[in-house]
């Protein structure tokens, strides 16, 4: 049983959300909380884990923060820790405490490092005045104190345009994935209208952001759009360390295996960190986390280490060049800027590639998109969804799909999906009754006025018109290199060749002016070393890109040594 999820004091009161399948524990953890923080705090009660999850969705879709989410340990179906991990890519901010008993400790103490458990309370906390409100005093203390700090620093922007408008799409996706509060507006609302007319921008091309201070932007690119709302997208400094380029797991990586050995690092990111592997919706063989992780979380933690590293992060950069002048290495940006330093890793990952087919570029971003698109979800919800790719990148997204979707449809060229897709996500979806998968099928043209409305399917059975509401992508990657052109040598898909990989008849590449031969990781150019999915015959996984970019910085280590003792560079 959920209590329902709006109210008159909901917009202003945040939530404390509590969930447990006994009824008579959560009645009486509701009861204590209430008696303490029933004037400032809403109380939400839930009697299992996927009915909290549906309240914790009405509360962010409305725009409701939540400072503190009570889970208990033990529940049929979904775990206190389950719960909590989901919980997370709705509420990233809240507190998170899991009730156990004390034989159940051992799984909380795992549960630190699964969820980023805050605290742990044993059952029963009587008296709650010793041994629950203490902590949950700290906890809001400490979530208010949060919350103060990223409202000083980056209040909420707002977006104003058409639903469907591919532009108006991009710049919320920008948004959400560098973690900016926005509010999205569409422009036949009639709170669009008031607050256009409010900040004298009616009359101009959509979509508009609308900036706290009462400033505006009209259709602003990416990197308008990040340094209006406070990205750093300019580097502090002439020289570093170690330049890496791209922001996915491998280039996070790096940066802070590099900063935290005292490597001064700049990480060059030309949309969002996170990469391929921060927009996939879950993650279930990632090392170190039974129970899955979603790319949102992964990518959350990793910006939490950098940041405490003091890793430079710039944001909206696009590399354009890569130089060499003597012992510095030099990427250039799109904008005419320049970052330089000793060392550079190239780790820029791959593309989504894009379906060749009538109809597709009018309609990307207004019902087609290539990934995840998480921040589309809410759109999907008891809508008809067509996924077009086999791999586990399309298996998660259907799983994560399922959960909001009337149907989803798992379009797969080959025969099936065991040749491309792991066994957990074959039986996860098979287990879903608004799944099918239909084999043999391609899309040839996709039709809509304004938005996607219905696919043409060439089937074992001939050609075949369907409707649908969404297409998400998936049909392999692309690295995206031909900014090294004429620099790097890369193989005849695009990727960067590295290492034993760059020797012919025991040869170095042309160009290599150094007694040893490239190191591992190391491109054809001295100096500068390539991690990840854009490494010519790299492991497509997310454990191996991390794994790449700390040896890389062991590398950039080796490398600064060697060229300092030859006399090449000077010692700071």
């Amino acid at each position: 049983m959920s209590e329902p999820a709006t109210s008159p004091a909901a917009a202003v009161r945040p939530a404390i959300l509590t969930v447990d399948d006994d009824p008579s524990v959560s009645r009486a953890v509701a009861r204590d909380l209430r008696r303490r923080y029933g004037e400032r705090y809403r109380v939400v009660r839930a009697e299992s884990g996927p009915v909290a999850l549906e309240a914790l969705r009405d509360l962010a879709l409305r725009g409701h923060p939540v400072a503190v989410l009570l889970a208990d340990h033990r529940m049929p179906g979904m775990s206190g820790i389950e719960f909590l991990e989901q919980a997370m890519d709705l509420h990233p901010a809240a507190r998170r405490v899991l009730l156990t008993a004390y034989a159940d400790t051992s799984a909380a103490i795992d549960a630190i490092n699964v969820v980023d458990l805050d605290h742990y309370l044993l059952k029963p906390w009587d008296p709650p005045e010793e041994k629950l409100y203490p902590v949950l005093d700290a906890l809001l203390e400490a979530w208010r104190r949060d919350r103060r700090a990223s409202e000083r620093g980056r209040p909420e922007v707002k977006v104003v345009g058409d639903r469907w408008s591919p532009d108006f799409f991009t710049l919320r996706d920008f948004l959400a994935r560098n973690q900016v509060p926005y509010r999205s507006l569409p422009s036949d609302a009639a709170e669009a209208g008031l607050l256009l007319a409010a900040t004298g921008a009616e009359g101009l091309a959509l979509p508009v952001v609308v900036l706290p201070d009462g400033g505006w932007l009209e259709r602003p690119t990416e990197a308008q759009l990040a340094a209006a709302v406070g990205l750093h997208t300019a580097a502090d400094a002439d020289f570093y360390d170690l330049v890496v380029v791209g922001g996915g797991p491998a280039g996070l990586g790096a940066a802070v295996y590099g900063a935290s050995e005292g490597l001064r690092t700049v990480l060059v990111e030309r949309s969002a960190t996170g990469g391929q592997a921060g927009q996939s919706s879950r993650i279930e063989n990632y090392l170190g986390f039974p129970d899955g992780i979603s790319g949102a979380q992964l990518t959350d933690r990793a910006r939490r280490q950098v940041d405490r590293f003091g890793v430079e992060v710039l944001t909206a950069c696009d590399a354009v060049a890569l130089e060499t002048d003597g012992p510095a290495r030099t990427v250039v940006l799109s904008d005419g800027s320049r970052v330089s330093g000793h060392a550079v890793l190239l780790a820029t990952g791959v593309s989504y590639r894009t379906l060749d087919v009538p109809g597709v570029e009018a309609l990307t971003g207004a019902g087609v998109y290539y990934g995840s698109a998480l921040t589309e979800a809410a759109g999907c919800e008891g809508v008809d969804v067509h996924v077009v790719g086999g791999a586990n990148s399309a298996g998660q997204a259907a799983v994560f799909l399922a959960g909001r979707a009337r149907s989803v449809t798992i379009l797969v060229r080959g025969a099936g999906l065991e040749a491309t897709m792991s066994a957990y996500l074959i039986d996860q979806i098979a287990a879903l009754p608004n799944v099918t998968v239909r084999a043999g099928t391609q899309v040839v043209e996709v039709r809509g006025e304004n938005r996607l409305q219905r696919l043409v399917l060439d089937t074992p059975r001939g050609r075949e018109e369907v409707a649908s509401d969404r297409l998400f992508v998936f049909i392999g990657a692309a690295p995206r290199t031909d900014w090294l052109e004429g620099t790097a040598v890369r193989d005849e898909y695009g990727y960067v060749v590295a290492g034993p990989d760059l020797m012919r008849g025991g040869d170095p590449p042309p160009g290599w002016d150094l007694q040893r031969d490239p190191y591992h990781l190391e491109a054809s150019v001295p100096g500068v070393f390539v991690a990840g999915d854009v490494r010519s015959g790299s492991v497509k996984r997310v454990a191996s890109a991390v794994g790449e970019g700390a040896m890389a910085v062991t590398l950039v280590h080796r490398y600064l040594e060697q060229t300092w003792n030859s006399g090449d560079l000077p010692r700071r």
